[in-house]
């Protein structure tokens, strides 16, 4: 197992997160198969993995329970946990202190080794601004620190970069949990927060390397051309490997919840492989077969639009749905409904004023679509 050096600790360049745990009939909203969570928890403890991820949120309250008993028969020590405060899911009479003490229980803890601030988002950072303001979050989780309770602080980011900036601003926080992997590279501008949390001086924890599967398989023919270059590997390693050269990762999370991921991972992270140029180059031709993606680029000389409508922000959306529709969904359900790309009047301003040529029209109609689709 591969270890990366994080101030006094060295943690295994492989984490588990238990977002993902195995469930009773494979469903997500099952209940956790204990005993298969149980057996993956062991493999890759033993496999060297020494950094767990939970949260209060997780498996509607289990993932937490089901961790706590699985590393409980190992010394506290040898293992670093992971846990996070997430105000949405506070009882309206719950204090922060209450729900911190909650969260212990459920792990049979004394400590956290990393506790991060949960979803810094562009729709949540302002509530957690004013949680701040109203109950003190800081002061009150900077006290667990000062206790011993908190051993390093973080958040996790799946915010624009420009409103990480304003909670890295906000906190002087240990490290930062960031979405990155190759197509989140340029796609969710993942580089860029990278480079800013380097530039910094804070470590970085990455989640969603193979963006929750997307990247664990391209079809039978863009498959073959990964294998014929590497052909001891997954096509999920790729993603991993891609990660390796990216020397203030302290640790890839990966949401393991079969036996054969734990056993791919743990092959993966046994040895520091990066991809070289080539090979990155591959990638990025094998990306760009797959996705038939909006080449906007966010020049913003659309905004000349009568609706007053974020064009290059629905664009994203748009591409966002072609990889993840789910997952755009949820930036959709955020919109005003000023901001629907049902509004557009198909003025054709915007396209006009495009030096990509974009019939944008036309891209806010598929989105418009989509979200009709879904309903």
């Amino acid at each position: 197992m591969l270890y990366n050096k994080f101030k006094d600790k060295n943690l295994s360049a492989l984490g588990m997160g238990a977002m993902r745990l195995p469930t009773q009939g494979g469903s997500w909203d099952a209940p956790v198969d204990e005993e298969k969570a149980r057996e993956i928890i062991e493999y890759v403890y033993e496999q060297g993995v020494n950094y767990f991820d939970t949260a209060f949120l997780y498996h509607s309250g289990e993932s937490e329970k089901v961790l706590g008993r699985a590393l409980a028969q190992y010394p506290r020590e040898s293992f670093y946990l992971a846990d996070k405060f997430w105000y949405q899911s506070m009882t309206p009479d719950m204090t922060i202190k209450q729900f911190f003490e909650i969260q212990l229980d459920r792990c049979g803890v004394e400590y956290f080794d990393f506790y991060l601030v949960h979803n810094v988002s562009d729709e949540t950072i302002e509530d957690y601004f004013e949680l701040d303001r109203t109950q003190k979050m800081m002061e009150y989780l900077e006290s667990e620190k000062a206790a011993g309770r908190i051993r390093h602080m973080g958040f996790s980011c799946h915010s624009s970069t420009e409103n990480m900036v304003r909670f890295l601003d906000f906190h002087d926080f240990d490290f930062v949990q960031i979405q990155c992997n190759y197509l989140d590279w340029t796609f969710q501008d993942a580089r860029g927060k990278y480079e800013i949390l380097t530039e910094r001086g804070i470590q970085v924890v990455v989640m969603e390397p193979v963006r929750g599967g997307a990247l664990a398989s391209h079809g039978e023919r863009l498959n073959a051309l990964l294998k014929a270059a590497r052909p001891d590997e997954s096509v999920a390693a790729w993603a991993f490997r891609f990660l390796q050269s990216l020397e203030n990762v302290a640790v890839v999370l990966s949401g393991m919840s079969t036996m054969d991921q734990a056993r791919d991972n743990a092959k993966t992270f046994g040895s520091r492989l990066p991809l070289n140029e080539a090979e990155k180059g591959l990638l990025e031709t094998v990306m760009a077969e797959k996705l038939d993606l909006v080449p906007c680029t966010a020049c913003r000389y659309c905004q000349t639009c009568p609706r007053n409508l974020d064009i290059p922000a629905l664009i994203s959306l748009y591409n966002e749905s072609l990889i993840d529709r789910n997952g755009a969904m949820w930036g959709i359900r955020a919109l005003s409904e000023e901001q629907q790309p049902g509004n557009c009047v198909s003025c054709g301003i915007c396209s006009k004023a495009c030096p990509q040529g974009i019939d944008i029209p036309g891209v806010l109609a598929g989105l418009d679509r989509i979200i009709q689709e879904a309903e």
